[in-house]
């Protein structure tokens, strides 16, 4: 059978072909090679289903089995990628570290998205290590938004605090250093009212009490009270003091209202993440909530592409890459090719469990009594318990501190 390729001219149907996709938002390209590494076909092609579904016709068209691989897997890929799986094809993930350094081993030191294309589809004709790129489920799809939405509010509200306590110690620095604004309500609260020395001296005790407990203020008092020394340790009035105190409200205002939507997507990130089958048991771990649970939902996708408790480890950085050479041995750092949002799941969940007793606490204190530092024991800690989780999910039971009964075979 004869196929076309881009220059026109007419060539065997190959039974073989490995196609690299250098991907991007507006449009994408796509570059495909034979076994012998010869282009047979290289085009841009726009992020759009007709352009994609044309092209992905032609490609199939040059030979019986065509293998994919692309260099992004977030959104600019999406419909890429669904298209592909509806067709029965198959793509895996080319981190861009890996082409990058692949690109030095081919003539030229232009970079182009043709070249990347090519580079790419000649890096899975040499390798098939690859993960495979699985489209997500719609639960699975649902949390990686929420989540990606839920980044950003935090994002946002780190910002803003930070602005608010900058303006605030440029006209009160006393009430700035008084209360912790990433933690305290009724710090905010107080900030929508008062943000002058002056005005929180004339409302005074009684008053500026009753004023936060009338705006549901928990310990209403001591709030007041605060507020109340640190204007009597400034009489000085700043310039631009009024001004601040507009932009103080204004910022204060929007923190309060970030953290009510920050409160909603919560509660539907729980209510999602609750109707994953698994749910019960990555949350009976100590110190996976839902939010941390749905995390390693998103982070760690298809949990079948994990052999065993260290793949998924791996995968997490928590396992030291060895680092020898000539009579050096023994020599071991820390991964640079790993998932971050895997990894601080992990360690975030190991963080939170050696607050309260149980074995996550004694396995670090352990470690920190062999001389481990706080960070060692715990990344330590959270590699102990990558491999319980992935031991957990493999026989779909809910942890305990008994360990379970070893069945003759």
């Amino acid at each position: 059978m004869l196929c076309g390729t881009r220059s026109g001219q007419l060539s065997e149907r190959r039974s073989q072909a490995w196609c690299g996709i250098d991907a991007g938002k507006g449009h994408h390209w796509a570059a495909v090679v034979d076994a012998a590494g010869a282009t047979l076909w290289s085009k841009k092609i726009d992020n759009d289903e007709t352009a994609i579904l044309t092209a992905l016709g032609e490609i199939l068209d040059l030979a019986d089995e065509v293998r994919w691989a692309v260099d992004i897997s977030g959104t600019a890929s999406s419909l890429l990628l669904a298209l592909l799986a509806a067709h029965g094809q198959q793509a895996v993930y080319v981190p861009g570290r890996t082409v990058n350094r692949m690109a030095g081993a081919y003539r030229g030191e232009g970079k182009t998205d043709a070249r990347g294309a090519y580079v790419i589809a000649e890096t899975i004709r040499h390798r098939q290590d690859f993960a495979i790129l699985r489209v997500p489920a719609q639960l699975g799809a649902d949390l990686a938004l929420l989540m990606a939405h839920r980044s950003d509010l935090v994002a946002d509200r780190v910002r803003m605090i930070n602005r608010l306590r900058d303006v605030l110690s440029g006209v009160f620095p006393a009430l700035e250093r008084a209360f912790d604004y990433s933690a305290h309500k009724g710090a905010l609260i107080l900030l929508t009212g008062y943000q002058i020395p002056a005005d929180i001296r004339r409302r005074g005790r009684a008053r500026l009490t009753a004023w936060l407990a009338n705006r549901g203020v928990r310990s209403a008092d001591t709030v007041a009270a605060t507020a109340l020394d640190a204007a009597q340790a400034q009489y000085t009035s700043l310039p631009g003091e009024h001004v601040a105190a507009q932009i103080v409200t204004d910022l204060a205002v929007q923190v309060l209202a970030l953290d009510d939507r920050l409160k909603r997507v919560d509660r539907q990130i729980g209510e999602i993440f609750r109707t994953h089958p698994q749910a019960d048991v990555i949350e009976s771990l100590p110190g996976m909530g839902p939010i941390l649970g749905a995390e390693f939902v998103v982070a760690a996708g298809d949990l079948s592409a994990y052999a065993d408790a260290g793949h998924l480890a791996s995968a997490a950085g928590l396992v030291p890459v060895p680092r020898d050479s000539g009579r050096r041995t023994g020599n071991l750092h820390r991964p640079k090719r790993y998932s971050r949002r895997l990894r601080r799941t992990f360690y975030l969940s190991a963080q939170t469990s050696i607050i309260r007793e149980g074995p996550s606490r004694d396995f670090y204190l352990k470690k920190r009594g062999e001389g481990c530092k706080h960070v060692q024991a715990v990344i330590a800690l959270a590699r102990r318990r990558a491999s319980v989780l992935w031991a957990l999910l493999r026989d779909n039971r809910i942890f305990s501190t008994i360990p379970p009964v070893t069945q003759t075979a």
